[in-house]
């Protein structure tokens, strides 16, 4: 997998990879979950908000940035980030992988690619925004009574030179419903 620079020319696949992966969260979780009243007021036009949200990611005198990972000259994934100079801070804004590319690092290599472009920009902290994922955006959906004093989930460590172990799984924890993996 190649992990290279956005280009002109990825707007169009990264913006239809976007609306992909974001699909079965808002069609078969949120909408649902909420009602069509809801959805129609909170987030009806979902997709032209990605195509809006998607052509604005990468204006690096804004200090926004995209990277596209490649396998076979095929986009299969990029994330989105930006970057605070004056606090240090960077930002995971958006990760999106095609369905048959997850669970395969993708996801991994790409925020692992972002985390060391932040660094190297000047970065000290670096999260992944809530909703960066269909994941995260299902979790904090899921988890808001847990997490309502704080909508961000820090990961200093992500700056560190080896990557953080990988935690066990729980299945369940008293007192809230069971996440289950998505996608």
């Amino acid at each position: 997998m190649l992990i290279r620079p956005f280009v002109q020319h990825d707007l169009a696949r990264l913006t239809e990879l976007t609306i992909e992966t974001f699909r079965p969260f808002y069609e078969d979780y949120f909408r649902p979950l909420v009602g069509e009243i809801v959805f129609a007021n909170q987030h009806g036009n979902w997709r032209d908000d990605y195509r809006e949200q998607v052509a604005d990611l990468h204006p690096p005198d804004r200090h926004r940035y995209v990277a596209a990972a490649e396998t076979e000259d095929v986009i299969v994934g990029y994330a989105a980030w930006f970057l605070d100079p004056a606090r240090r801070n960077g930002t995971v804004t958006h990760l999106a992988i095609l369905a048959e590319h997850r669970r395969h690092h993708a996801g991994t290599a790409l925020c692992e690619h972002a985390f060391g472009e932040m660094r190297a920009l000047g970065a000290e902290v670096v999260e992944i925004a809530p909703g960066a994922t269909p994941c995260t955006r299902q979790s904090s959906l899921r988890e808001a009574r847990v997490h309502h004093a704080s909508s961000r989930r820090l990961l200093p460590q992500a700056l560190t030179e080896t990557p953080p172990e990988r935690r066990p799984h729980r299945p369940s924890r008293r007192g809230r419903a069971p996440i289950r993996p998505c996608f």
